[in-house]
């Protein structure tokens, strides 16, 4: 038995996984019946629907409403209930229009269009499952558009509908052609004049550099402040403490200390006793920051002791003497109340400066190494 597969996809069809044709048989016992339309009086020459019943199976007894009469522009619904089994679903695959398939050209060259399918006047398919039988209702709307003016009467074609089975074959039945007469819009309106133009309506469009403007702000803030926020951190950040500056000699910070007592005029004023108590401070302070200990806690006893351990390092005998002769003198002044005399006081002052110089650490100084010497041989030595 031959078969022939055909194209019925124009106007309503079917489920992804489910061909997208209807099958017309070659000899009658193929089950292929025509629509109820065309078995009265044949289908209108454009009709391109084409019916495929199974084997064994009987043609649904769908029930089609279709107004008698429209207007131009405005939607006519087909209406089609079909009773169905339980495991059955009408239009599987939603409904969808291919203008180029045949049944798209004969519903085109009648005269019918369809509305967008995401528009108001979409198709609907309906499903009632109640009392034990199952009816789907499928609502199909079509505007018709005549190319004259005036009344007309259009022949809506034959539209397929599909029918998947629980088994995974498809059933396609044919709607009858039906005839609509159609009216002018405004048929029913005596020596219809034009109308204005309605009024404007608010129309809200997209404002493309506003919302490239919001996208960058909503990303550059946040990320600015991000990058404040570390920064701030980063410049609120512990920083290493700077290393103090290196100590200043001893003998420096004790020869001013000379020279200040030099200049504040002591003497002058008759204050003997206070200039000998700040040259031994002066001196004893020198002397234990110079050779590393506490000059200025030490008596003079153990000041003495202090240099004595030193060996080499240690100044010189007489530079000793002296030191011992200026903290002893220093100390009747300071203790047993002794008054010196003011020649006294400026050999002390002279004497701590001594002190000072002459215990002060001296440079390096560089070597110079002579790797070789050369001889240069006289002029005119005879041979």
């Amino acid at each position: 038995m031959s078969r022939s597969t055909r194209t019925s996809t124009a106007v309503a069809l079917l489920a992804a996984s489910l061909p997208v044709s209807a099958r017309a048989q070659g000899s009658a016992d193929a089950g292929v019946s025509a629509p109820s339309g065309a078995l009265a009086g044949g289908a209108p020459p454009h009709s391109a629907c084409v019916e495929h019943i199974p084997e064994g199976k009987q043609r649904p007894a769908i029930v089609e409403t279709f107004p008698e009469r429209g207007r131009a522009g405005y939607a006519a619904v087909l209406a089609i209930e079909v009773p169905h089994g339980l495991g059955e679903t009408v239009l599987p695959g939603g409904f969808r229009l291919l203008l180029d398939s045949p049944e798209g050209r004969a519903l085109s060259a009648a005269g019918f269009v369809i509305p967008a399918l995401d528009g108001p006047a979409a198709p609907r398919v309906l499903r009632d499952d109640a009392e034990g039988q199952v009816r789907t209702r499928v609502e199909l709307p079509f505007v018709p558009l005549p190319k004259d003016p005036g009344p007309q009467t259009l022949s809506l074609p034959s539209v397929p509908i599909a029918i998947a089975r629980p088994s995974g074959e498809l059933v396609t039945v044919c709607t009858a052609p039906h005839t609509l007469r159609v009216d002018d819009p405004t048929a029913n309106v005596a020596q219809a004049a034009p109308r204005p133009n309605p009024p404007p309506l608010r129309q809200r469009e997209v404002w493309t550099a506003a919302k490239n403007v919001a996208l960058t702000a909503l990303v550059a803030l946040p990320l600015g402040a991000l990058i404040a926020l570390l920064v701030g951190l980063w410049l609120r950040r512990s920083k290493p403490v700077p290393p103090p500056p290196p100590p200043r000699p001893a003998w420096e910070v004790a020869l001013e200390a000379l020279a200040r007592v030099r200049n504040q005029r002591l003497l002058e004023q008759g204050l003997t006793g206070q200039l000998f108590d700040e040259v031994s401070l002066a001196v004893r302070e020198y002397l234990g920051r110079r050779f590393g200990f506490d000059g200025l806690e030490c008596t003079t006893r153990e000041l003495l002791e202090q240099l004595a351990r030193l060996g080499t390092s240690a100044p010189t005998r007489d530079l000793v003497e002296e030191i011992e002769l200026l903290l002893r003198r220093a100390d009747l002044v300071k203790f047993a109340n002794l008054t010196p005399e003011v020649a006294e006081c400026e050999l002390a002052l002279e004497r701590g400066e001594r002190i000072v110089r002459e215990t002060m650490a001296q440079p390096a100084r560089p070597t110079l190494e002579v790797a070789s010497r050369v001889e240069v041989p006289a002029a005119g030595r005879n041979a």
